[in-house]
């Protein structure tokens, strides 16, 4: 990411928006679709999340604009222009298809061995199940893989609440596959 547009931004709102989108579209579509599962609807919420944060950075000075942290900012709305869509109407899936994706590096960590049990197909439907602050936290670090600081900003929760609620989440899907596993 750009350390600079921050910086740009509270120049010159054009300039710096253009160059926000094309930084930011591609991880905040993976975000909407990791969370609806619709490409249709990812790409409304995308479209909204950067609407809603033009509209947000119209209204801020140019100190708050140089002191923003984008990345987990732009998180945060995309997630409330998610649930804002739930509200309306019932998310059934998630994708999950990056986090099947596991490296020899990442093979002994708890996450790689949920994701090294199940189909990407499975990991949808297990994460969709989770408790909403359980899918989010689990998305936001492990799919997005933001770090937990930028997970809790994103959410605007505690840095240990976010840890907490990946590891129970963590669990869950681990009770999930050793439930399938068993039956």
């Amino acid at each position: 990411m750009d350390d600079a547009l921050p910086a740009l931004l509270a120049r010159d709102l054009d300039t710096g928006f253009e160059r926000l989108v094309q930084s930011f579209q591609d991880r905040i579509y993976g975000l909407a679709l990791a969370l609806t599962a619709s490409p249709a609807d990812a790409e409304e919420v995308a479209q909204d999340t950067f609407v809603r944060a033009h509209r947000a950075l119209r209204g801020y000075d140019a100190p708050r604009i140089c002191e923003l942290k984008l990345r987990p900012w732009l998180h945060r709305i995309a997630l409330n222009v998610v649930r804002n869509r739930v509200r309306v109407r019932r998310v059934s899936t998630v994708e999950l298809t990056a986090a099947a994706d596991v490296s020899a590096d990442d093979r002994g960590a708890p996450e790689a061995v949920v994701v090294g049990r199940a189909s990407a197909a499975e990991l949808r439907a297990m994460v969709a199940a989770l408790p909403v602050a359980y899918r989010d936290s689990v998305v936001l670090r492990h799919v997005q893989q933001l770090s937990y600081a930028e997970a809790a900003e994103a959410l605007g929760k505690p840095e240990g609440t976010v840890k907490a609620n990946v590891h129970r989440g963590l669990g869950l899907l681990r009770l999930a596959l050793e439930q399938r596993e068993a039956g």
